[in-house]
């Protein structure tokens, strides 16, 4: 019997497995797609989640972020990272790079589907593989946290969407450019020397082309035709009930998430797999819940606060505003983040 069966091939998973077998647990991954999986994504790690991956012996190249550029039709504020540069990656070469790190360390990741999850006393059994604990990696949507009753309610706020594309134009900032309507964010992150990231966060159900339209600066930029079709997600907030039943576990953004407001995404999944590790190795699944809420109550206080303004049009308009007016207390959140 192994010790942690981790579903999903995604870089959630992939952290959990790579932290799991540095600690010495004997680990195996099932993942059904073949990868290196694409998927609507910001593309910009912030330094912590750079640090983080280093820390698990994952390098990833990408192009140098300085820091956050907030931009509206009327404001620009800009804020550098304190902790060193962040990196725009490509999430294909985020995920290869992972998966790399999980070969070089011996861990088998096999083309199977969890389907049903069985629980004993000391054991979990799923996709044919009984192990110790389960790490549910599975994503947003995860059929897991559903099949277990961990799902949230959603709550009366709109549902927030994520659509991204590529273009093939020199990035004219070493920053995450964040352009501000009044409806919509687009995030422009440089993740190659011709390459920029458009992703796009709203609550209106349009194409891309109708959504980059509220932002005639930003598309003035942009060549005509973009290099790669559209990738979307959402809705984006799905609120979690726990993080852990029995000996299940809940990772990365199958484990709860806000919004990609601010970009956290793949710091928290890492920095959730070494809680996850630490409480496995410690025979204490319940102490997991707590140590999730512990590493992740600063950037869900933070989005969450951000969120609210965003859904209040008076409170939304005067948000790159007040980032100019105020650049100290911009470059302090944003570094809180970071």
């Amino acid at each position: 019997m192994i010790d942690l069966l981790v579903a999903g091939g995604g870089p959630a998973g992939l952290a959990t497995a790579i932290r799991a077998a540095c600690e010495g647990l004997e680990v195996v991954v099932v993942e059904p797609r073949p990868g290196p999986v694409d998927k609507a994504c910001g593309e910009g790690l912030m330094p912590a989640a750079v640090a983080a991956l280093a820390e698990l012996g994952v390098a990833v190249e990408g192009r140098p972020l300085r820091g956050i550029r907030y931009v509206d039709t009327r404001h620009e504020a800009e804020a550098h990272f304190r902790a060193g540069p962040g990196r725009g990656v490509r999430r294909t070469e985020l995920h290869a790079a992972l998966s790399r790190r999980a070969a070089r360390l011996g861990v088998p990741v096999l083309p199977l589907r969890v389907d049903v999850v069985r629980q004993q006393q000391d054991r979990v059994t799923a996709a044919g593989i009984t192990a110790r604990y389960l790490a549910a990696a599975d994503g947003l949507h995860s059929p897991i946290r559903r099949a277990l009753g961990l799902a949230g309610p959603a709550g009366p706020a709109p549902a927030r969407y994520g659509l991204r594309r590529h273009f093939a134009v020199a990035p004219w900032t070493d920053c995450v450019e964040v352009h501000w309507s009044a409806r919509a964010e687009a995030y422009v992150t440089p993740v190659g020397p011709d390459l920029v990231g458009v992703a796009l966060l709203t609550s209106d159900r349009a194409p891309f082309e109708r959504q980059l339209a509220a932002f005639p600066d930003l598309a003035a930029r942009l060549p005509a035709i973009a290099a790669t079709a559209t990738r979307g997600a959402g809705p984006l907030r799905q609120p979690v009930r726990a993080r852990a039943l029995g000996r299940v576990l809940l990772v990365g953004d199958a484990a709860g998430y806000v919004d990609a407001l601010t970009g956290e995404g793949v710091s928290l999944a890492v920095r959730g797999a070494a809680e996850l590790v630490r409480c496995v190795r410690a025979g204490r699944p319940g102490e997991y819940e707590r140590a999730w809420r512990a590493m992740s109550r600063r950037h869900r206080a933070l989005t969450s606060a951000l969120l609210g303004a965003r859904g209040r049009p008076l409170l939304a308009a005067r948000i790159v505003p007040a980032a100019a007016r105020f650049p100290g207390l911009f470059a302090a959140v944003v570094n809180q983040l970071a």
